[in-house]
């Protein structure tokens, strides 16, 4: 086996190793979640490339020995200046590389899940504050589908009835299921706190809006916005059902 590798890579996290080294994760199309160590000091042309939520081409080479990994070089494509511009942008992208370190990459779909990063981070670099949510929102909610765990949100998880889009369906968080007024026996008007804490209701707005952009490009969900309630609904909706899947909630969805 050769001990140089080539990867498309994505920088998820740096961290201080020792005086002057650093560790890196990166996802890769070709094997997923990765850590090398980059080694030099703060004047490293090196260190400055595999900075987070760059983009590139990788080159590592592997010790089988003491099974490390060094970066030997990073064809950096994808710089994202303007993610460190604003601080929504910045902790939205911290979100977005905390989700996939969390579910290790996407489960082996490994192109699939940088390219869903890809499109997310790039539509970050002009988003407002309001739109760096629906990013955060969007992203994973294509991230639960990446993982086999999105649902259907005009149809209900039990008894399979369609629910017309006017209505509101509930989601069980001990359970991990969306259905209708009828099967959760709680209200069909969007009463807020009618399911207690067992319950989150997802209402007519954010079902029309997960439903609408599921399968649209980021870059275009600054035309598609939706009311504060919707919104925190929607994100209730995503983050819980990804939450059930890790068995935690991460802390960087709350500020994304």
């Amino acid at each position: 086996m050769s001990r140089s590798v080539t990867y498309s890579a994505l920088v998820l996290r740096v961290q201080a190793s020792g005086e002057s080294n650093r560790e890196v994760w990166f996802l890769t199309a070709e094997e997923g979640i990765i850590r090398a160590t980059v080694f030099g000091g703060p004047k490293s042309k090196l260190r400055a490339y595999a900075s987070p939520f760059h983009r590139g081409t990788l080159w590592i080479y592997r010790n089988p020995v003491k099974d490390s990994r060094k970066v030997v070089d990073f064809d950096v494509r994808s710089w994202r200046p303007g993610l460190r511009e604003r601080y929504e942008r910045a902790a939205t992208a911290a979100a977005i590389a905390e989700t996939i370190l969390a579910c290790q990459g996407g489960g082996g779909s490994w192109c699939e899940g940088l390219a869903l990063a890809d499109h997310a981070l790039d539509a970050l670099e002009q988003a407002d504050e309001a739109c760096c949510v629906r990013v955060l929102i969007h992203f994973l909610w294509n991230w639960a589908m990446l993982l086999g765990l999105r649902h259907d949100v005009a149809h209900c998880d039990s008894c399979a009835c369609e629910v017309p889009f006017d209505r509101v369906l509930w989601f069980s968080k001990r359970e991990g299921n969306l259905i209708c007024p009828g099967c959760a026996g709680l209200s069909p008007e969007p009463m807020e706190g009618a399911g207690g804490e067992e319950w989150l209701m997802v209402g007519p707005g954010a079902r029309r809006w997960l439903s609408t952009v599921e399968a649209l490009d980021p870059a275009l969900l600054a035309r598609y916005t939706l009311d504060t309630r919707s919104l925190g609904q929607a994100k209730a909706l995503v983050t819980s059902i990804l939450a059930g899947a890790l068995g935690r909630r991460l802390s960087t969805w709350s500020g994304g």
